[in-house]
């Protein structure tokens, strides 16, 4: 019986050698990384459209539980940059409610995913793909900080990039002198920090630079919008600004606000509406939380376990939303800052958790004079940071072409439509590029002419080639087109297979073919040097030993002999066989 993949970390981590050293590093990590992920989470449930409480309830929840189920020792879970592009419309078009049913619905999708061992697929997207889409996140993100980054009052909230760009122009009129002012301190920190002290995190360090430059442009009189202003709460009837400095409550997802303020009604058409943005939600989470893995396994020269840590990403997802938290993944940048901080097992995410828990209890209330503006700045720089725009340039100038097209179609068509088509598109052109480059390696070449590795005398009344690569549908006509263009005069041919590793069902068609014309013409057919695998798809397929038309032999040697000999027996007018 299979043994479930769950708790695989821990397994992992203990295997290692847990002691006393790793257990300092784990809590040294997690503090490190709990700071960072603070007004990270808050910033990204803004930018979904949510209060920004979800955020910080996502990494109290998800965080831990993920980590305790998980695969990777080193993988840091919370909101993410790269869910941005598919939560907003969701939380648009659902209200909160919408989006924490649909991340409850990719929870489940993405523990199915790791029960059919589906990890190791992800290995399958290509490069072009994940660098494509990730930077076209990162343009879409950086658009979309512009509103609060200059204090802009735009008149609607399009979905559309376009219109978003339209909006912001006729919006630059709007701008505000002291967001603006705030959002070019807190960059400025968060670019200079990490050269003047790179070993301690910036995000904090920034956010109180801004939170100080607001207080003092506030007293100058000049106005700076605040998270208290655009957000708050309500407590035994009372309103207050910010955050609520308590736990979260359980509440079934449908229970909550949809897009007119009132409850959803749970119903079949919602689910089936919800099922697709599920689906995506749970891709982009298996690709994001594989691939962070794999960092942190290179970092580390450590393993992780993709089903595992599937399943830990899917019942994080499937328990936060009913606490009020959004969809959760695991986050590069999080996590890579987790191993330089000398983290060891799952304990350093568990940690984190606990410092965000901490934050929520008694520092709540000051999170309310933070500055928009301020959470604009960190996203972008965190829109700069997975854009990659390094990498892209570097990928456009070196690149063969056709991993350049499959890049830029899959970030024009993030940026201008969305991440789901963007991926599906850039899939279909790599496996179209992949089906090209392997048909250009499969040939069929002549072995007489002047060949030192062929047949050179052999009679007129034989023919002998080579096909060389996999015969599969886009190499099938090109391999097998030449075995039909010769002289009258032939009356066998020679087939070199041994260097055909494989063969499809269009392939296997088309020999048929090729083997009922040689009949008509009464042409006998040499097969030399099949492989076992080879040789059994075509017994599987009926195409056996037939006496004076398919001869089956091991080598170039044989398949001479066997020519000369029936070549003698068509020239003495015998009947082949």
């Amino acid at each position: 019986m299979t043994r479930l993949p769950l708790f695989a970390a821990w397994r992992l981590a203990r295997q290692s050698g847990y002691d006393g050293r790793a257990l300092r590093g784990d809590i040294a990590a997690g503090l490190t990384v709990g700071i960072i992920a603070i007004p990270l989470a808050m910033a990204l449930a803004i930018a979904v459209g949510v209060a920004p409480q979800h955020g910080l309830y996502t990494v109290l929840i998800a965080a831990p539980l993920i980590a305790l189920t998980g695969g990777s020792r080193f993988n840091v879970s919370g909101p993410t940059a790269a869910f941005v592009v598919i939560l907003l419309p969701i939380t648009q078009s659902f209200g909160l409610g919408g989006l924490l049913l649909c991340t409850l619905l990719a929870g489940l999708i993405l523990i199915t995913f790791g029960l059919l061992r589906a990890g190791r697929l992800i290995a399958y997207v290509p490069y072009p793909v994940t660098l494509g889409f990730t930077a076209g996140i990162g343009i879409v993100i950086a658009t979309l900080q512009l509103k609060d980054l200059l204090g802009l009052t735009l008149e609607a909230s399009p979905q559309h990039y376009v219109d978003q760009l339209r909006l912001l122009a006729l919006a630059l009129p709007s701008a505000q002198a002291g967001d603006a002012l705030v959002a070019g301190v807190c960059l400025a920190v968060l670019i200079a920090w990490p050269r003047l002290v790179p070993k301690v995190p910036g995000h904090l360090v920034a956010l109180t630079a801004g939170a100080l430059a607001g207080l003092v442009l506030e007293a100058l009189g000049l106005s700076v919008a605040t998270l208290g202003e655009r957000f708050s709460y309500s407590l035994d009837g009372i309103s207050h600004p910010g955050l609520p400095p308590m736990l979260p409550s359980f509440t079934w997802p449908w229970l909550l606000p949809g897009p007119d303020g009132q409850p959803l009604v749970l119903s079949f058409e919602l689910l089936r509406q919800l099922l697709a943005p599920a689906f995506a939600i749970a891709m982009l989470g298996a690709i994001e939380s594989l691939l962070c893995a794999v960092v942190a396994d290179g970092m580390t020269g450590s393993t992780h376990d993709p089903n595992a840590e599937l399943i830990g990403q899917g019942i994080g997802n499937l328990v936060a939303p009913l606490f009020g938290g959004i969809t959760a993944t695991a986050a590069i940048a999080r996590t890579a800052a987790n191993v330089r901080a000398g983290a060891f097992s799952p304990l350093a995410a568990i940690t984190h958790a606990g410092v965000v828990l901490v934050a929520i209890l008694w520092l709540a209330p000051l999170f309310s004079y933070l500055p928009m503006a301020a959470l604009a700045a960190l996203l972008l720089m965190v829109a700069w940071n997975m854009s990659e725009a390094p990498h892209v340039l570097r990928t456009l100038r070196i690149a063969p072409r056709g991993d350049v097209l499959v890049l830029v179609t899959c970030l024009v068509l993030t940026v201008l439509f969305d991440m789901v088509l963007a991926v599906g598109v850039g899939l279909l052109l790599a496996a179209g590029l992949f089906i090209k480059r392997m048909g250009e390696l499969t040939g069929t070449t002549s072995l007489r002419h002047g060949r030192t590795d062929g047949f050179p005398d052999l009679p007129a009344h034989v023919a002998a080639y080579a096909i060389r690569g996999p015969l599969f549908f886009g190499a099938v006509e090109k391999a097998l087109g030449a075995l039909r263009r010769f002289n009258p005069e032939i009356r066998v041919v020679i087939v070199d297979i041994s260097e055909v590793p494989l063969l499809d069902m269009t392939a296997l068609a088309a020999l048929e073919d090729l083997l009922h014309e040689y009949r008509r013409q009464g042409i006998a057919l040499i097969l030399c040097g099949t492989t076992a695998s080879v040789r059994l798809k075509l017994r599987r397929a009926g195409i056996h030993r037939l006496p004076g038309r398919l001869h089956y032999v091991r080598d170039r040697g044989q398949a001479r002999n066997r020519a000369l000999h029936l070549v003698s027996e068509t020239t003495a007018g015998e009947p082949a066989g």
